[in-house]
């Protein structure tokens, strides 16, 4: 387990390394500077702002210093607002950003696999179609557009919820709906396909004829292994949420990271743009990273080192 856990940290250090190169040089092959915009400052003022942010150095220069500050974790001021820092934006974006993250991650997790087991267990009937058909309407609407059809609906033909900020747990249910019935849906196919199988294994017909009761079989036999697939594929699904959150968080008005990353690609804030990517970067890692630690946990069958002769 050590030496597998070795190899995937430094794994993780090559592909985050990748990521920030690659971010780099797409950000700053874009024409132009982010003090174009600046039409009242005369050329000598923005050459002034060039060379503070060190952009009138040549790339490599840039590149290796800002590697430097990567690994120092300090990603200096915000271009934009050069009185606050990267780093302020973020202990301050953040954590309204991982609550609605973590919220709907919960949300998703426990209504897909809910509906998943309703439907396997209640194979080819009404309350099966009911829970794919759910499925089906989740995957195919984004959630931006599910996220105006709820405000419309919900906020104001029909006043239940408020529309906009982050003060009070009504304000989270909306931009949680939105963001929670893609992976909901995804879950739950996976967890219907999956327990429909298991259900079928020798060990569960042994246990039937045992006479154990249902809900012992569902929840102490066949949802462990069923839930493997579904362990699979949350790394990518926590991917796909934290970074929804970025454009939902700006339809909701919610003070988190979303609002700082679509202003900073709007006014090209290099800085921003920079710090935003590396920290999510480097959290998408980590949780892939965990997701894998937990599969192994869940299924004793798979070893983590080689076989021998392979």
């Amino acid at each position: 387990m050590l030496r597998y856990i070795m190899k995937r940290l430094i794994a993780m250090v090559i592909t985050l390394w990748f990521i920030v190169t690659l971010t780099f040089f797409l950000m700053h092959s874009i024409p132009g500077s982010p003090f174009n915009e600046e039409r009242a400052t005369s050329e000598a003022v923005q050459r002034n702002l060039e060379s503070f942010y060190n952009l009138d150095k040549p790339l490599y220069v840039q590149y290796f210093s800002y590697m430097k500050s990567v690994v120092t974790l300090d990603f200096g001021p915000s271009i934009k607002k050069p009185s606050q820092s990267v780093n302020d934006m973020l202990s301050r974006g953040f954590p309204v950003s991982f609550e609605l993250g973590i919220v709907t991650l919960v949300v998703a997790i426990i209504s897909g696999i809910t509906l998943g087991v309703i439907a396997a267990l209640r194979h080819n009937g009404f309350i099966d179609y009911l829970a794919m058909t759910i499925a089906v309407l989740g995957i195919s609407i984004p959630n931006f557009v599910l996220a105006t059809m709820l405000i419309q609906q919900l906020a104001v033909n029909v006043t239940i919820f408020p529309v906009a900020t982050w003060s009070s747990p009504m304000h989270m249910v909306l931009p949680t709906l939105a963001l929670a019935t893609g992976p909901m849906a995804i879950i739950a196919r996976l967890t219907r396909s999956s327990m429909m199988e298991v259900l079928t294994q020798d060990y569960i017909r042994t246990a039937r004829a045992k006479g154990l009761s249902p809900v012992k079989i569902v929840f102490r036999h066949a949802l462990r292994n069923a839930l493997l697939p579904v362990v699979t594929v949350l790394g990518t699904l926590a991917a796909s949420i934290l970074t929804g959150t970025f454009v939902i968080e700006k339809i909701f008005a919610i003070p988190g990271m979303g609002k700082y990353f679509v202003e900073s690609i709007n006014t090209r804030d290099y800085p921003v743009i920079m710090g935003t990517t590396v920290f999510y970067s480097a959290i998408l890692i980590i949780m892939l990273f965990l997701v894998d630690i937990a599969y192994g946990i869940l299924d004793p069958r798979i070893k983590l080192h080689k076989k021998e002769g392979s």
